[in-house]
């Protein structure tokens, strides 16, 4: 008989570790993968990642350099259009001035083509010189008969006439000029008013026909 020690009792056979084969260990590995952390990104992945924070940055650059082109553009057109009328009005004024200069000239024209003395070569200078300060957009103004308008009239004479109604232009002394809108000299002209206390006409016309036409013998 086989004697047993008494308190001991028998253990199955386990490898142990240096036992173990080579195989072993690399399935033993394995599992110990699969079990842990995700895997880590590969190089494709993180090239990937950086293209495209280069690519939101450089959309971010091209929104902000838009926008300032864009501001820039507004600003100059504000600019052009700014210069464009400051031109105009600096044209205006010269021209202006230059044909202030010459109204006098142009007095003395209408003078002489009243009393007959526009003839000959002095006829041909002074409408060619009519001509051109019409081209540069000189215009005279002022009739007899027309309506007294102290902003483009000046009256240097005043007196009554019984068939007006209202205070009325009876005669240019000198004609007046504008350039468009704007006026470089009033006419200057001498005015009529109605006589003080007199009817006009057309009131006169019906008081006669409320008292049964006017009175015979």
């Amino acid at each position: 008989m086989t004697e047993e020690t008494p308190g001991f009792e028998e253990q199955p056979d386990v490898p142990s570790e240096s036992a173990k084969t080579p195989d072993d260990a690399a399935q033993g590995a394995g599992s110990a993968d699969k079990a842990g952390p995700a895997a880590a990104p590969t190089g494709d992945e993180l090239v990937e990642v950086g293209l495209k924070a280069q690519l939101d940055q450089v959309q971010t650059a091209l929104n902000e350099r838009t926008t300032d082109l864009q501001r820039l553009q507004a600003e100059y057109q504000n600019y052009r259009r700014r210069v464009e009328r400051d031109r105009a009005t600096v044209k205006e004024i010269a021209v202006a001035n230059l044909l202030t200069e010459l109204l006098p000239v142009l007095d003395d024209i209408g003078r002489a083509r009243d009393h007959g003395e526009l003839v000959g070569g002095f006829k041909s200078v002074a409408e060619s010189l009519e001509t051109v300060a019409a081209k540069m957009g000189l215009q005279q103004f002022g009739k007899e008969g027309e309506p007294f308008d102290p902003l483009v009239h000046e009256a240097l004479m005043h007196s009554y006439a019984p068939d007006v109604t209202e205070t009325t232009c009876v005669q240019i002394l000198q004609p007046g000029y504008r350039i468009g809108e704007r006026t470089i000299r009033p006419a200057r002209v001498a005015v009529a008013e109605p006589q003080p206390g007199a009817q006009p006409k057309g009131e006169d016309a019906a008081a006669d026909e409320e008292n049964g036409g006017p009175d015979e013998g």
